[in-house]
């Protein structure tokens, strides 16, 4: 469950945020009764909030079967915001099997855009929530790790992870 949760009012929609304590730090979890729109790294936890929904509280769950090598696969609703572009590189980031990477270009390719490896990049950079959309599987055309918003040293760990817990 929820470490921690704090509230806030974000444009007259109730936006609660709920934190779970993983071996990587913080994820801050955010949405409402209905779906998950954020999981993001940080540094500690915001005051607690009054109550955590169900949704919420699921997605947190889920996280924390994650980081036990219990799960491989998320259940949760998402309300993702973003380009029409970006949205089909969340979903095919969301078909990238667990413990396995792919290319950027591998990616574009997929959603039929197979020269904008760049702009899925871009894509992936802007994904609203980690780990439930695992960006940390899309690597270099080289094999390298590129980029990741929580840090290179988050993603290795991502990775390392799931093939220690696929190989089982």
């Amino acid at each position: 469950m929820p470490t921690h949760a704090a509230g806030r009012n974000v444009k007259n929609n109730a936006s609660i945020s709920a934190y779970v304590q993983s071996p990587i730090g913080f994820l801050r979890v955010s949405g409402n009764e209905k779906w998950v729109q954020a999981v993001e790294f940080c540094e500690k936890p915001d005051p607690e909030a009054d109550h955590i929904p169900d949704c919420l509280r699921r997605a947190c769950q889920q996280l924390e079967e994650y980081f036990q090598g219990k799960r491989r696969k998320f259940e949760v609703p998402l309300n993702l915001r973003g380009t029409v572009f970006q949205k089909r590189v969340w979903a095919a980031l969301r078909k990238v099997p667990f413990g396995r990477t792919l290319s950027y270009g591998a990616i574009a390719r997929a959603i039929r855009h197979p020269y904008s490896g760049r702009a899925v990049g871009g894509a992936n950079h802007r994904n609203p929530v980690a780990i439930i959309v695992p960006c940390h599987r899309i690597i270099g055309h080289n094999g390298r790790l590129t980029g990741y918003g929580g840090g290179l040293w988050r993603k290795q760990w991502l990775l390392d992870h799931e093939r220690k817990v696929a190989g089982r």
